[in-house]
């Protein structure tokens, strides 16, 4: 069962089936500085990628392993998860009023941005290409079961699945269930088992043994 949350505000976002002019110029300084020889693209994607998987999202890990370990940080960051989020320093672009969902053994929630690819920055980095394309866009929303299972989640059919609809108004942040056996974990050793794909509800977090 999916419960949709739309009401877009996206009053300045390009939509992202063509290159806005910002976009079509970094393209074209890209090749021209490639074809000098200037550039490496493979070392530049390697960067992206970084970005994208690793450094990005580790604010967002790290205010995860927090609510884990800290009921009144959890409770704070379910209330107001912008004043929580601003508190460990992880404000911006893109992160400025955000929500956080929380997974529960009944409920999984999913995010996805249907008109563009409204993402929050400041917590989870750059987006990842698969998180701008259509097909998710609109896939996430139609079947999002469907979508989970592709991404290797599969839940339980009495499981509900939440799809919540990122504006340029308001983010989201999925906050994953804590997996078992972590009774013992620091807060540092949750924050490497918390992915960027569980905290936009594409994935969930790593097990115990993933890093012990």
């Amino acid at each position: 069962m999916s419960e949709h949350h739309h009401g877009h505000g996206h009053h300045h976002h390009h939509h992202d089936n063509h290159f806005t002019d910002m976009e079509a110029r970094v393209k074209a300084l890209e090749t021209v500085l490639t074809e000098k020889g200037l550039i490496d693209p493979a070392a530049i994607d390697a960067i992206v990628e970084t970005y994208e998987m690793k450094i990005g999202p580790r604010n967002g890990a790290r205010v995860v392993a927090k609510a884990w370990v800290d009921a009144d940080f959890a409770e704070w960051l379910k209330r107001d998860a912008t004043a929580a989020i601003a508190s460990l320093g992880f404000t911006g672009r893109q992160g400025e009023h955000m929500r956080a969902v929380f997974n529960t053994a009944d409920t999984h929630n999913l995010v996805v941005c249907t008109l563009c690819s409204c993402y929050p920055w400041s917590v989870l980095g750059l987006p990842p290409v698969w998180y701008k394309a259509p097909p998710y866009r609109s896939r996430a929303v139609i079947d999002p079961r469907g979508v989970l299972s592709e991404f290797g989640v599969t839940l339980p059919e009495a499981t509900r699945i939440r799809v919540w609809d990122s504006t340029a108004e308001l983010r989201y942040l999925v906050v994953p269930e804590r997996p078992a056996g972590t009774e013992g974990f620091s807060e540092e050793e949750l924050a490497g088992l918390v992915t960027r794909d569980s905290m936009i509800g594409t994935g969930l977090a790593l097990s115990a043994e993933a890093v012990r």
